[in-house]
């Protein structure tokens, strides 16, 4: 097996479902799968080539006692599947905190009129509106006579 980057990987020791194992290593031999995605065979020259480098399948996590941890391989590689659906919290209460709540319930728990119900009192006519159709701007209850 050779690396994109031209150097030997090792040798294919097995063939696991969708992952070539490779062998690597003249004394403390190490055995690392990879997806056969990034495999590509040249039976002229029998030899395998990858479109990954030496150094990923070293970091890859490696087999222990012998058994592939086929989800741990795929999500090193970026392969892995997403959640069928992504566990949950509670039954669906929002707390006041909770960054779940809308922008429009957010201003209703907190007294202000939401943009929707103020745009649609605008157009039907029911604003405070001086010359020129521009809203009056009450004065300041905070500030002294």
């Amino acid at each position: 097996m050779i690396g994109r980057d031209g150097r030997k990987v090792g040798e294919v020791v097995a063939v696991e479902g969708d992952f070539l194992v490779v062998e690597s290593g003249l004394l403390r031999k190490s055995r690392h799968a990879v997806p056969m995605a990034f495999a590509h065979p040249e039976e002229k020259e029998r030899v395998v080539r990858l479109t990954v480098s030496k150094g990923l399948v070293r970091d890859s996590p490696g087999l222990r006692d012998g058994e592939l941890d086929r989800r741990a391989v795929a999500e090193y590689y970026g392969l892995a599947e997403g959640e069928v659906a992504p566990e949950t919290e509670g039954y669906g209460e929002l707390r006041p905190d909770d960054p779940a709540w809308s922008a429009e319930q957010e201003e209703r728990r907190s007294g202000v009129e939401p943009a929707a119900q103020r745009r649609a009192r605008i157009r039907e006519g029911k604003s405070e509106a001086g010359p020129h159709g521009r809203p009056i701007i009450p004065p300041d209850p905070h500030q002294g006579p």
